[in-house]
């Protein structure tokens, strides 16, 4: 993800146009070069002082009362009687009978102020006087509760719902009329509520109003006009706004001290590349949207040259008058957007987010978790706009204060506030949104955490540092050195190597030295200085029909000059016997035929293969991983419970046959991804998080770690659940002597981990639900994300090693893979160098904070040559470049950590530190002492034949 992604992805971005009329590179190429990954991590920053902080709603939306006390239709009204809108707003809220609960809500959410619209057709039935009293006292009730409440009032005039009687009478905003009606509408409502309002927006949103409402008919009045209809209405709206501005500046500015404004709305566009002509077209798009509008009032008072070029025939113009008259009619920088909308700073005016939110599935009650990491997001890019890029932000409003009408988008909700619309009394609940921005608001921002912060301090000495890598590049391609033929040279025909028939040199044994493949990946090993190297073992090619019957003798031979190789430079083997992945997940063909570890047999010949490897490995290996990674999600329980009991088994035969001579250590390497609930105010979210850790991680761990049985809410769940499927679940039954068997059956705690997932127990969104489990996995969109989608949480990781602990006791944990995936061309890697630093240190935090014993950390993965996303180095046709996240890793490895100054330092005894460019391949022992006696002979020799030389030229002298 770039810097650049901000808008796409739903962000605000504040760009200044640098120069009237001509597109410029800067505007967009500025976000380009934002610093990465830095710019794209949550910002933990108070706003400034005296922020403005609120909740809004429109007339139209949560009223109700379409018809009582004397209100007359609006257009909406009429929209929704003739079966347009999914359902109308003739209740709605009902907030016009419940007063007070609209205010009680906004006193709990603790606002500083309220945006709501004035309905034009309830104050002025007709569209123009006389004016309604109903209205009138129901307004100024409203007021007066706000001003008791300390609630500032932001009050919009129009919000869509236009009198019915003026579209009837004049053909609504395509008329010049409107100008002079909506000037006398606003003077009722300057000189009723002037005194309680200090900001005042005419229009919402003129962009959908003239194009939806008069060109395309997508909105009421369903005007289906085309372009020229569009823009007339637009045009007159602009006169309209500034002919109320103009109005409350001569007239009640210097007695009621308010601003008055217009609410912009606009979407987001990028060019494709940083051409002129793709600029061009961006900035043209944007002209049509928002230009429209913000032009005019803001900079000229005209439209935007890219306008008046393309649509001379059915643009209106302003006259010299009419622009002097628009211009700058606008005292603060309204902005109302949502999905994917953004603005321009014109002239660098205070800018008013007057509505910001996003729609959620109508099926959501109160646990509205997704809502909440929109609104979260937004408000951490507004304050980095504030923070970062110097925006005068004022103001930010929530949309909507509750759950009402939403125009046409059908079944979707917005409210901070839940409201059952078939209730009798629409009472307001607090939803896990309204929770979250009560908090925000209470701490004015987003206040750093000391969990937050990187630790200085640094691991034991013995602390193991590794790399894993889940398939091994081999190549048992022999030596020449190993071919007994004998070979002429043919220096007179072919000028090649002709061997020479019925002649065989005498045979040698074969030696490490021999396969070259190993020489390379020793030496990059050793430039990373790790401790120890983590890879597993192909039992599919090791025992290739699945029994002794056939052993690949030459395959083994590769393994053991391996892992002896390895120890050379000081670098400890762990093998993982067996790694689900690649074809039939590892297995050899014979036993993924017959069902695999859904068959009982596969748990006899993973004891045969692990007794095998011991035998012919063990002398090197003293870490063993029965099982790399079981892939919980497409796990039968048929099958998992065999890995179990194949993997204690093999526990057990180490144990009782090689432990005492091998003195090694075997456990099994489990992968778990943290569960964090959706919602932290949810008991039900905290529950089903709960649950999938019990289920993913739980499943296999408690049986080992625990009391020798599956977790009990696996076992109790199916039950719970009341479903028909009950006996799809059915998780098969440990005997007492099995679970005693598996039990206890490890050394260490081997633990992957890559992520963080949000577990949500509502039923947002059916298609990703996950039915038996009754839970939706969500993503927080203020976390840092991969290429891939991955997110970037170390917290994550110290959450996750603390449940360990709670769970499991003091076990000895390593931390057997964790890496992220980046871009194959990322030259400068600075995603994975932000995660590898970021998790380690989170690590170090459980370490040192919360004295969980971690011994050991290794990242995934050695090489990207099978992984392309991944990678310490980078494989490119026969080369292996380091990445500079093997150069941070390097560091933090010498350094042990992240010392800092007042960090004791460790006195570790040091290793014998050899030259894996010559000791990579050190002769064997009896090659080394051949040579030495063969020089011992000849110096013996020449000392012989000089002291022979002396004597006989004495003998002739």
């Amino acid at each position: 993800m770039t810097p650049a992604a901000r808008a796409p992805l739903l962000l605000l971005l504040l760009l200044c146009r640098p120069v009237l009329g001509e597109p410029s590179a800067g505007t967009w190429a500025r976000f380009a070069r934002l610093p990465y990954p830095q710019d794209q991590l949550f910002l933990y920053d108070a706003f400034p002082e005296g922020f403005l902080w609120g909740a809004g709603t429109a007339a139209y939306q949560v009223e109700g009362a379409w018809q009582q006390d004397g209100k007359g239709p609006s257009v909406w009204d009429t929209w929704a009687h003739r079966g347009a809108a999914a359902a109308g707003g003739d209740v709605a809220s009902d907030s016009y009978h419940r007063l007070q609960r609209d205010l009680e809500g906004l006193r709990l959410l603790g606002v500083s102020h309220y945006r709501f619209s004035l309905a034009w057709a309830r104050l002025l039935p007709n569209g123009t006087a006389p004016a309604n009293p109903a209205a009138l006292r129901y307004y100024g009730r409203l007021l007066e509760g706000l001003k008791a409440r300390g609630v500032e009032p932001l009050v919009t005039l129009y919000h869509w719902d236009l009198p019915q009687a003026l579209q009837d009478a004049h053909g609504g905003w395509e008329s010049p009329a409107l100008v002079e009606r909506f000037r006398d509408y606003a003077e009722l409502c300057f000189r009723s509520f002037g005194r309680h309002v200090r900001y005042w927006l005419t229009v919402d949103s003129p962009y959908l109003v003239a194009w939806h409402g008069y060109a395309t008919g997508r909105l009421p009045p369903g005007v289906k006009g085309g372009p020229e209809a569009g823009y007339r209405a637009a045009h007159n709206l602009l006169k309209a706004h500034a002919k109320v501005w103009h109005l409350y500046n001569n007239h009640f500015r210097a007695i009621q001290g308010g601003q008055v404004s217009i609410a912009l709305s606009s979407h987001w566009i990028e060019p494709q590349k940083m051409t002129r002509e793709d600029i061009k077209e961006c900035q043209k798009s944007l002209d049509f949207v928002l230009g429209w509008f913000a032009k005019p009032l803001f900079i000229d008072g005209d439209y935007p040259q890219s306008m008046k070029d393309n649509l001379s025939l059915v643009l209106p113009e302003f006259t010299e008058a009419e622009k002097k008259f628009v211009r700058g009619t606008a005292d603060f920088f309204a902005l109302s957007f949502g999905a994917t909308l953004s603005f321009h700073l014109y002239n660098r005016p205070q800018i008013f987010i007057v509505e910001n939110s996003w729609f959620i599935s109508g099926r959501t009650k109160r646990d509205d978790s997704k809502y909440v990491y929109y609104l979260k997001r937004f408000i951490m890019e507004t304050l980095k706009a504030i923070r970062y890029d110097e925006v005068p932000v004022i103001g930010y409003t929530v949309w909507s204060l509750m759950d009402g009408f939403e125009w046409v988008r059908g079944n979707v909700r917005r409210g901070l506030f839940y409201i059952d619309f078939q209730s009798r009394d629409k009472e307001l609940m607090p939803k896990s949104s309204a929770h979250f921005y009560q908090e925000v608001i209470g701490k004015n921002g987003f206040l750093p955490l000391p969990e937050n912060q990187p630790i200085e301090g640094i691991f034991p000495c013995n602390f193991a540092w590794g790399v894993i890598e889940n398939n091994l590049h081999i190549d048992t391609t022999p030596s020449q050195f190993l071919d007994s033929s004998v070979y002429i040279w043919d220096v007179y025909r072919t000028n090649t190597l002709i061997k020479v028939e019925g002649v065989d040199a005498p045979k040698r044994k074969r030696h490490c030295a021999d396969l070259a493949a190993i020489r390379l990946q020793i030496s990059l090993l050793g430039e990373t200085h790790i401790t120890h190297f983590y890879f597993s073992l192909k039992w599919s090619l090791i025992l290739p029909s699945g029994n002794l019957s056939y052993v690949n003798h030459t395959l083994l031979f590769y393994y053991q000059c391996f892992v002896s190789e390895l120890l050379k430079v000081n670098i400890t083997p762990v093998v993982a016997l067996w790694n689900p992945m690649g074809e039939n997940q590892g297995l050899p063909v014979s036993l993924a035929k017959h069902g695999g570890w859904e068959n009982p047999l596969t748990v006899r010949a993973f004891e045969e293969y692990a007794r095998l490897c011991f035998k012919k490995l063990g002398q090197h290996v003293k870490f063993w991983i029965t099982i790399n990674e079981p892939y919980t999600k497409n796990l039968t329980f048929i099958a998992a419970h065999n890995l179990l009991k194949g993997h204690a088994k093999a526990w057990h035969m180490y144990d009782k046959e090689f432990r005492k001579t091998q003195k090694g250590k075997i456990s099994i390497a489990l992968q778990a991804d943290w569960a964090e609930p959706a919602c932290p105010f949810s008991e039900e979210d905290k529950m089903a998080a709960s649950r999938v850790l019990e289920f993913d991680f739980g499943w296999f761990a408690e049986p080992i770690f625990g009391n020798g049985d599956y977790p009990d809410v696996m076992r109790q769940w199916p039950y719970q659940r009341n479903s028909r499927d009950v006996w799809d679940f059915y998780l098969p039954y440990f005997s007492e002597e099995e679970k005693k068997l598996i039990r206890g059956s490890f050394d260490f705690f081997a633990l992957s981990h890559y992520t963080t997932v949000l577990v949500d127990s509502e039923n947002e969104d059916p298609e990703k639900y996950d039915q038996k489990l009754k839970v939706q996995m969500l993503n927080d969109i203020t976390w840092l994300e991969s290429p891939s989608g991955s997110r970037v949480v170390p917290w994550g990781l110290r959450k996750l090693l603390q449940w360990v602990k709670m769970k499991y006791g003091d076990v000895p944990i390593y931390i057997i893979a964790n890496g992220i995936d980046d871009k194959p061309d990322a030259a400068e890697d600075k995603l994975r160098i932000y995660y590898i630093q970021s998790y380690i240190n989170e690590a170090l935090k459980a370490y040192t904070l919360d004295n969980v014993n971690i011994q050991g950390y290794f990242v995934y993965c050695f090489i990207d040559r099978t992984d392309p996303k991944y990678g310490l180095y980078h494989y490119v046709v026969n080369r292996y470049e380091p990445r500079p996240s093997l150069k941070r890793y390097r560091e933090i490895i010498d350094k042990g950590g992240f010392p800092g100054p007042e960090t004791e330092e460790l006195l570790c005894p040091e290793e014998i530190a050899l030259d894996t460019d010559y000791v990579a391949f050190q002769p064997r022992r009896s090659f080394l002492a051949f040579i030495s006696f063969i020089c011992f002979a000849f110096i013996v020799t020449v000392f012989m034949i000089i002291n022979y030389s002396k004597k006989v030229d004495k003998r002739y002298k």
